[in-house]
């Protein structure tokens, strides 16, 4: 009887559903982190991802489709179907004082799971939340999965972190560790497995408890998002594959992304990000690109493991699943420059102990000291290293920029639709050449499942959906999109009317592009079209007031809502120690030069920050360690630093500096005391402020906040270029 109401349910659900398939469908939505547009095998990539280019075959490849270049705004849309200001994700998990920037999802928004399980679904997620500033043990909860519409959750609430020791790791709303959960107890840990597998057990149950039900599963993947750790088991298949290079790799791509049809027979090339003749230690290069290979390698296992699950419980043929990703490819430098030396005092962490850390300084469960920098070969625990920007340029074959930029490179990901019997058979295996954004997922989904999107929810207006259903493409038939598709992140926007994209850096001129044409970005047509330029960028401007992203430059907090308003405009600042300047009235780094004079005593010291201004998205430090003293600066993408060769003790001055080439350099005494490092300048000025004699705020070096200097700092002056 059971079974027979359950067909009668399906029956009828048919009659005022989606028209080409009788039943409900389940749905499945799969993310990945940190990775190109080219790096998928279906996509051009010549890492091996049979179980992904199958259900390309099977399915429909979008050949484009956007993301937000960041993973929390992506994931905000994505899960709300809203852009992500509206959904209160504008930036990162902070509070920066505007309704667009607060750092969580808002009570104004819904999730997919929570339109679908009053429809009738069953609502299951693993892996990566990250859409809410509360993640830590006794945090308020009630923007974490469980209380946002999931029915049951494996995963971490905030975003990277060790694949072997991943923090803030939970099951439902409590915090577990690989070594105390009950329900799930590999020989190995490593999270891309735990997320498949839990995932895995999630359909297993849910055939047990509510067969009749469908299902809806967000598979939210750190893959392959830094650090780059990989089973050597993984490792092992990509021996060698990546000794020929950046610029070999990245053709070979370009040609077969090509013959796929991806890009047209007359697109172009962008500009390669650095040269292999000039890497240094090339084993350590090709081994960074092994790993993330790997990574991916490892992934796309998992998801063959969800697929036979389906094929298992006779679900596959009505299951839509999506796999997309959060991002191009990242060119962030985490990891790239040498950790500090070993705390004496490591010892290894408890059963229940929580990892305190997601990224270095940090240690290992079993009480190693985790390593970064050139030399140290990627993979195992004890390593934390990114691929850096010269295999991202890879990853975003052949578009420009990257991650946190919504030039192509930054926006551009796959989306794979599968769906038997929601796409016909003479759609299998297409492209489809319509381009799509993520506020799509919401309404394709609520499309698919004939469920109804609120208008109020928990006693709050919910803010209408933003996105075009994909069902029309999936079909071979016009979207018929009625906006063009927006974008900003960080001061950086964008918006795509039909074949043409307007695109700007932060403070900087728009750019046009005929992407049909131009889909690199290599020919501006904004001086030959300024009557386009001008009818686009008012447009923008209306979005932009509409959706919560004004004022521009909020999402360095409330301070400094335009470029440069709220920053200090002194250029010489005399210091002490224990002073501590806000950002508003820290020296204005971004794009400039400076010279820092540090007069010091160590005493008995040999370790410890004598000053530091931003954390870790960007900044620099001058600080102590093992007697030894560095200049460290982070660009926004890459790091460089300069450390004196020998250890040094008493009484000195030291000078450094940052020139107008990007060049740090370090003297002692008047004297040349380290290599010049290459470096860049401080792309944006920091969130963090400036300290002297510690690092209070996010550490900007390899070491643990706040790292106080204990000897005697007795003067220190910092000079700015002009601006």
């Amino acid at each position: 009887m059971k079974h027979f109401l359950a067909w009668l349910v399906a029956v009828l659900s048919g009659f005022c559903g989606p028209s080409f398939a009788a039943e409900r469908p389940n749905i499945i939505v799969i993310l990945s982190d940190d990775m190109g547009f080219s790096d998928l095998g279906c996509y051009g990539g010549e890492i091996q991802t049979p179980h992904l280019d199958a259900l390309a075959s099977g399915g429909v490849r979008f050949a484009q489709f956007y993301n937000t270049a960041r993973c929390c705004p992506t994931r905000a849309s994505l899960l709300t179907g809203l852009h992500p200001h509206q959904a209160g994700v504008g930036h990162m998990t902070s509070d920066n004082g505007y309704d667009g920037y607060r750092g969580g999802l808002n009570d104004r928004c819904v999730t997919i799971a929570e339109v679908l399980r009053p429809a009738g679904y069953r609502t299951y997620m693993c892996g990566k939340w990250h859409v809410t500033r509360h993640a830590g043990p006794g945090a308020d909860s009630s923007c974490w999965p469980v209380q946002r519409g999931f029915d049951k959750f494996y995963g971490t609430i905030t975003g990277a972190g060790s694949y072997y020791d991943p923090t803030t790791l939970c099951r439902q709303n409590t915090f577990i560790t690989p070594e105390n959960d009950s329900e799930y107890r590999p020989a190995q840990f490593y999270y891309t497995d735990a997320i498949s597998d839990n995932a895995v057990r999630y359909l297993q149950l849910h055939a047990q408890e509510s067969p009749e039900k469908p299902f809806f599963l967000y598979l939210a993947y750190t893959a392959a998002h830094w650090p780059m750790h990989a089973m050597e088991k993984d490792v092992a298949t990509y021996k060698g594959r990546y000794d020929q290079g950046y610029e070999a790799v990245r053709a070979a791509r370009f040609g077969r992304m090509k013959k796929l049809g991806l890009i047209p027979a007359t697109a172009e090339l962008s500009a390669g990000a650095a040269a292999w003749q000039d890497v240094q230690d090339k084993a350590w290069e090709a081994r960074c690109m092994e790993v993330y290979a790997a990574m991916v390698d490892c992934m796309d296992q998992g998801i063959g493991r969800v697929v036979a699950q389906l094929k298992k419980d006779g679900r596959l043929d009505n299951t839509l699943i999506l796999f997309l990703q959060d991002n191009g490819g990242c060119a962030e430098g985490m990891g790239r420059s040498p950790s500090g030396p070993p705390p004496a005092d490591l010892v290894p962490l408890k059963r229940d102990q929580l990892q305190p850390a997601i990224w270095p300084p940090m240690q290992t469960r079993d009480g190693q000291w985790v390593r970064t920098g050139p030399g140290v070969m990627p993979g195992p625990p004890d390593t934390y290293i990114g691929y850096g920007r010269a295999w991202a340029n890879v990853s975003n074959t052949p578009f420009r920029e990257y991650k946190h930029w919504v030039h192509e490179g930054g926006i551009s990901t796959p989306l794979i639709a599968h769906w038997p019997a929601g796409i016909p058979a003479e759609r299998r295996g297409k492209l489809e050449s319509q381009p799509g954004q993520l506020v799509d997922i919401m309404a394709t989904c609520v499309d698919a499942a004939g469920a109804a999107y609120p208008q109020e929810l928990r006693g709050q207006e919910i803010k209408p959906m933003e996105g075009t259903s994909l069902r029309p493409a999936l079909e071979g038939q016009s979207l018929a999109r009625a906006k063009p598709l927006v974008w900003e992140h960080e001061g950086n926007r964008a918006i795509r009317d039909g074949r043409w994209k307007l695109v700007a850096k932060e403070n900087q001129a728009w750019e046009l592009y005929d992407i049909q044409a131009d889909r690199s970005e290599l020919h501006d047509l904004a001086d030959a079209q300024t009557e386009r330029v001008k009818m686009m960028s008012a447009a923008w401007d209306a979005w932009a007031q509409r959706a919560n992203v004004l004022p521009l430059g909020a999402w360095r907090g409330k301070s400094t809502t335009k470029a440069g308003q709220g920053l200090s405009k002194q250029r010489r600042f005399v210091l002490k120690a224990g002073d501590h300047l806000d950002r508003g009235q820290a020296p204005a780094i971004a794009g400039r030069t400076f010279t820092i004079v540090a007069k010091f005593d160590t005493k008995e010291t040999k370790n410890g920050v004598l000053i530091a201004q931003g954390g870790r998205a960007r900044g620099y430090t001058l600080f102590m360690a093992d007697g030894k003293l560095t200049f460290l600066v982070r660009t926004g993408e890459e790091v460089g630093s300069a450390t004196t060769l020998a250890a040094i003790a008493g009484a000195h001055t030291a000078t450094a500096r940052l020139d107008v080439q990007g060049t740090l350099t370090l003297s002692i005494d008047g004297q040349p005391a380290a290599k010049a490092a290459a470096g860049g300048l401080i792309s944006a000025m920091p969130v963090d402020g400036l300290d002297v004699g510690c690092d209070t705020a996010g550490a900007v070096g390899p070491y643990q906040s706040p790292n106080p200097f204990t000897g005697e700092i007795q003067s220190l002056v910092l000079e700015l270029s002009p601006p």
